[in-house]
């Protein structure tokens, strides 16, 4: 006898693409995920996603959140997403217009991306003055004391915010470092209101920054331009005055990250 209802999911899903099918939901979540909300959106089996969970957690490319129950990326697929980014053809528009951004300010302009542990430099392009501050591609900077990752910290829902101020203890790189979690939280929502962060001598004494985000089409938060400056040169009120060709800018990377994304 015919057997005439539908094949379920699991089986209509290549098995070699189900764990890219994973790992493309938890990337696209930009949350740490439960097993549950991966069953909703990929369809699978609970045994099935739990075994796909299990193999991209031994490998590398997910890991366990705070909480012990929900996935985010780990750090082979924050290392895949930023080699994507660097790829030479997206690298050299992306370059073009920050080296736009430093002529038209004449300081260091920085693009970051959020990491584990704290905010990656992506690409820079450097002052031409010869009085500098040397942060070179690839460094990864404190999220509490630096515009780029109190501009990251301002996006996260409260919980997840509170599971990182509550994970360990805010170091003072700085006189100016602020080291209370409930004063950086005020200054938090301060920067989701006015749409950008600020850096007073607070991860380097004698340097000021500002920093603003780049959107994904979800309106979320994917990286940050900021520019950094000796405050012999410029105080903070002063670099806050870039802020309109910072603005405009970020909205030049977003729109090319998103002409890409539809690309591929």
């Amino acid at each position: 006898m015919p057997n005439d209802t539908n094949p379920p999911k699991d089986s209509q899903i290549p098995t070699n693409l189900r764990l890219l099918m994973l790992l493309e939901a938890i990337a696209q979540r930009g949350v740490a995920v439960k097993p549950a909300e991966l069953i909703d959106v990929i369809g699978l089996p609970k045994p099935t996603i739990h075994r796909l969970l299990q193999t991209a957690e031994a490998e590398g490319f997910v890991q366990r959140d705070i909480d012990g129950r929900s996935y985010g990326p780990g750090d082979r697929l924050r290392a895949l997403a930023v080699n994507t980014m660097s790829s030479e053809r997206v690298r050299t528009a992306r370059l073009a217009i920050l080296k736009a951004l430093a002529e038209d300010v004449g300081e260091t302009c920085n693009l970051a991306i959020p990491d584990r542990e704290g905010m990656t430099y992506l690409d820079r392009v450097e002052t031409k003055w010869p009085l500098r501050i040397q942060l070179p591609r690839g460094t990864q900077v404190p999220f509490h004391c630096t515009a780029s990752g109190k501009m990251y910290l301002s996006t996260l829902r409260s919980t997840t915010l509170n599971g990182v101020l509550s994970a360990r203890s805010l170091i003072a790189e700085t006189e100016q470092t602020i080291t209370s979690p409930d004063v950086l939280r005020a200054e938090l929502q301060q920067t989701r209101a006015r749409g950008y962060s600020t850096d007073n001598e607070e991860f380097m004494t004698g340097m000021a920054a500002i920093a603003v985000p780049i959107l994904d089409p979800h309106d979320r938060l994917f990286a940050t331009l900021s520019i950094h400056a000796p405050v012999q040169r410029y105080t903070l009120d002063k670099i806050i005055g870039f802020l309109d060709p910072l603005r405009a800018a970020a909205k030049k990377l977003a729109e090319l990250h998103q002409s890409e994304t539809k690309q591929d």
